[in-house]
């Protein structure tokens, strides 16, 4: 099987250092509008991934994101945020990186190269064949993802991977993989650049579309979010009052943190 590595091709572009800002950010800005264009052609494959994960987490599994560097990073990005906006438990989503939280903000050499650390880093959360796996990697090679995966498929977990190059070999260790092809970086083999937005559309994809299957939407609302900061409170307040029909902003406010969260003070107000 032919893998093309399209991630380390040269770019489009070349004498970068010789353009002015405006070219180089109109030449970024052109290759940018691609991507969107690139996570369209493999929905299909994206929604069989997020089929397999809201199954799972309904009886109670967790949805696990692993990769290295800019692909580690994304999964944890993606999966901090879904306690305040959705007010899931912390501990539902979680990402993992290569070479531990110190990765997050400092390279650690070598890390990824390990392909059996990701299995351990995993084992460390008690991973089960209730859970999900999903295993990030720009180029579709890197070690420490591949050998992860290949230890939850022995084990009856279910994979599935993001890679931006056809016939990644994370590809053959997902039982739902999705490559999108998104071509030569700009900055060559730069993958924090296209690849990265293509990676994080395709979290904020899966992860908005699995709360809201779970029940953590309702309307278009963030009706569990959080309430850790005053910018918060005041949009779960003004939710309240437009679901109750209450006008008083105060009220609304002691309904909504007495309740903890918009869902709870309108359930609270409709049983009155």
């Amino acid at each position: 099987m032919t893998r093309e590595k399209i991630t380390e091709q040269s770019s489009k572009y070349d004498h970068l250092e010789k353009m002015s800002v405006l070219e180089l950010l109109t030449s970024m800005n052109k290759e940018d509008q691609t991507v969107p264009l690139a996570v369209k052609k493999v929905i299909p494959d994206i929604e069989k991934l997020i089929q397999a994960i809201v199954e799972h987490m309904v009886v109670g599994g967790r949805l696990f994101y692993i990769g290295a560097g800019t692909s580690g990073r994304l999964g944890i990005l993606d999966a901090s945020e879904i306690p305040p906006t959705y007010g899931l438990p912390a501990g539902v989503v979680i990402g993992v990186i290569a070479g531990g939280s110190k990765a997050i903000t400092t390279p650690v050499e070598n890390a990824e190269d390990d392909d059996m650390q990701g299995w351990r880093d995993l084992v460390a959360y008690k991973v089960n064949d209730k859970d999900v796996v999903v295993g990030v990697a720009a180029s579709g090679s890197t070690p420490y993802v591949i050998g992860a995966l290949r230890e939850c498929q022995k084990r009856g977990i279910v994979t599935g991977s993001i890679a931006s190059n056809p016939n990644a070999l994370v590809s053959e260790v997902a039982d739902y993989p999705i490559e999108v092809i998104v071509g030569p970086e700009f900055v060559t083999g730069s993958t924090r650049m296209k690849s990265g937005t293509a990676q994080k559309l395709v979290l904020n994809m899966i992860s908005t579309t699995v709360m809201i299957q779970l029940g953590r939407v309702e309307g278009n609302r963030m009706v569990n979010m959080q309430l850790t900061n005053s910018k918060l409170i005041d949009r779960g307040t003004k939710m309240v009052m437009e679901q109750t029909g209450i006008t008083d902003y105060e009220q609304a406010k002691h309904l909504l943190l007495k309740n903890k969260s918009v869902k709870n003070a309108v359930a609270e107000y409709k049983a009155l």
